[in-house]
C-alpha cells in the first residue's frame, strides 16, 4: 500500500515525523534552559522553535491528507507540499538559529539581527510576503484539488 501512495503524501507524513522530532528535541533544550535559568524560563526563540515544529508536525499531516485526497496531479501537489515543507522548515531553522545565538527577542525588531550580522529589512519583507504567498497559496491550491476530489 505504501509503495502505492504517491510521493507527495509520503513526504509530507515524513516531515511531519521529522517536524515532531524537531519539537521534542527542541522541548528537552527548552527544558534545559529553563532548569537552568534563575527565571526559569528557556529563551524565546527556543521557546517559539519548540512550540512552531510541535504545530507544523500536525499541520503538514493534514496536507498529507489533502493531497492523498486530491483531484489534482502528482505534480502539482508534490510542489504544493514542498512548498509548504520548505517554509515550515525555513521558520524553524530560523528559530532555532536566533534561540541559539540569543540575538533577538523579535526577529521583526527593527535592526533585523542574525547574531552579529544585520539583515536589509527588505530581505526580511520579502522573505515574510514570500512565505505568506507560498504557504497561503500552497494550501490553497491544496484546498482545491481537495474540493474536486471530494466533491
Amino acid at each position: 500500500m505504501i509503495d502505492q501512495m504517491e510521493l507527495s503524501v509520503r513526504l509530507a507524513i515524513f516531515f511531519s515525523g521529522i517536524f515532531l522530532l524537531t519539537g521534542m528535541l527542541t522541548g528537552v533544550w527548552k527544558y534545559v534552559q529553563i532548569s537552568l535559568s534563575k527565571q526559569a524560563r528557556a529563551h524565546y526563540y527556543v521557546d517559539i522553535a519548540h512550540r512552531s515544529s510541535l504545530l507544523y508536525a500536525p499541520a503538514t499531516l493534514i496536507l498529507a491528507v489533502m493531497a492523498y485526497f486530491s483531484a489534482l496531479n502528482e505534480s502539482t501537489n508534490l510542489l504544493f507540499i514542498l512548498i509548504n515543507i520548505f517554509f515550515f522548515a525555513f521558520s524553524i531553522v530560523s528559530y532555532i538559529l536566533h534561540g541559539l545565538l540569543k540575538d533577538t527577542t523579535n526577529q521583526f525588531k527593527e535592526p533585523h539581527q542574525l547574531g552579529r550580522i544585520e539583515l536589509p529589512k527588505l530581505l526580511m519583507r520579502g522573505a515574510m510576503v514570500l512565505l505568506v504567498v507560498g504557504e497561503v497559496g500552497a494550501t490553497l491550491g491544496l484546498l482545491y484539488g481537495l474540493y474536486i476530489g471530494l466533491f
